[in-house]
């Protein structure tokens, strides 16, 4: 197989729009600065089969699983995503693309 890119998916239900808002404040410096792209932020997210989980749906692509892992674990990332943490409730997953 050829060169793989990498989604994350997140699911997020926010439950303090202040504290999440400085999550979102701090983001898209931090996901440039690992190459990561949004491809989507839907907050009306329309459910063919079964229920979304959360109100509001992100993907993100990465050029690769190591980009998106330093990303996810550097440090930046994991002190900004306390503001998440402390506003929504979610999950998160990151997805090996075909190829």
């Amino acid at each position: 197989m050829g060169h793989r890119v990498h989604y994350l998916i997140a699911q997020i239900e926010i439950t303090d729009r202040d504290t999440y808002a400085k999550y979102e404040a701090g983001f898209m410096a931090i996901l440039l600065a690992f190459e990561g792209e949004i491809l989507a932020v839907d907050e009306q997210a329309c459910a063919l089969e079964g229920a979304t989980k959360g109100q509001r749906q992100v993907i993100l692509r990465f050029e690769s699983e190591a980009k998106a892992q330093a990303w996810y674990h550097s440090d930046d990332y994991q002190s900004l995503m306390q503001h998440r943490l402390a506003g929504s409730e979610g999950n998160v997953i990151l997805v090996h693309g075909l190829g």
